[in-house]
């Protein structure tokens, strides 16, 4: 299971106006961020809104940073509008096609937390609620859940191991998105392989990573707990173009190619 952005609200606070388009029409370009600074032009970051009543913090602007070549998610209790907590979310301004998406993150603590790396597409870009998921839930973090969704259509979660824990190191996550088929990495290691085309999205979409938490979707994420805040760091975000060369040793596109 998993709750994702039909809202209005998202299309008003972001205030892009890019023309909606097919996946031969994706703007976005190969590219790979090391956190070195967070460029307006390439990310925007979610503030002063929250998803819906499933979700119990407001994003802010705040609880986002980057120094030393990471960036940093931060979910903590301080009262912002609607909620009485706060947490971070960024997302790419363009959309992104078929192609190789990579994340190098070490997840948050903390049962009811959601430590996520997904794209998404759907009506607040005038598209269908298309969306590849990777998220891992406080609650467990020995496992990582899988998920696509197409024209709003669910129901593909797997769980799949994380070695040690995806809160007590750094782990890589990538999805291999093709036009007949999607693969799931994690440590560079194959967990899971779509090819059913009633699976597969088509619309392009843009890239997320969020720390959010819930204290109602109690069966899916846990039992929400605060003691202290709570943090996701994120090393480095990936997209690699389908037909473009590996950009870095170790990439899951070097092994493919």
């Amino acid at each position: 299971m998993t709750t994702r952005y039909t809202l209005l609200a998202l299309a008003i606070a972001t205030g892009l106006s890019s023309p909606a388009f097919a996946q031969e029409g994706a703007a976005g370009t190969s590219f790979v961020e090391d956190f070195d600074r967070l460029d307006p032009a390439i990310w925007y970051v979610s503030d002063g809104w929250n998803n819906g009543a499933h979700q119990n913090c407001t994003w802010s602007k705040d609880q986002v940073g980057v120094a030393d070549g990471m960036l940093t998610l931060t979910f903590e209790q301080k009262d912002k509008g609607e909620r009485q907590y706060v947490c971070g979310e960024i997302q790419t301004k363009k959309r992104f096609g078929y192609g190789t998406y990579e994340v190098r993150m070490k997840t948050a603590d903390g049962s009811g937390l959601n430590s996520a790396f997904f794209s998404y597409i759907g009506p607040a870009d005038k598209k269908p609620h298309d969306e590849i998921d990777f998220e891992v839930l406080g609650k467990n973090p020995a496992k990582v859940q899988l998920n696509q969704y197409v024209g709003a259509k669910g129901g593909n979660e797997k769980l799949a191991d994380v070695e040690g824990g995806a809160n007590s190191d750094f782990h890589d996550y990538a999805f291999v998105w093709q036009k007949d088929r999607l693969r799931y990495y994690v440590d560079g290691k194959l967990v899971q392989e779509v090819t059913d085309a009633a699976k597969l999205p088509t619309n392009a979409q843009k890239i997320f990573v969020s720390l959010w938490g819930t204290d109602t979707l109690k069966d899916w994420m846990g039992a929400f707990s605060y003691s202290q805040p709570a943090t996701l760091q994120v090393d480095r975000i990936a997209f690699t173009a389908e037909g473009d060369a590996c950009q870095w040793a170790g990439s899951i596109a070097c092994a493919l190619n």
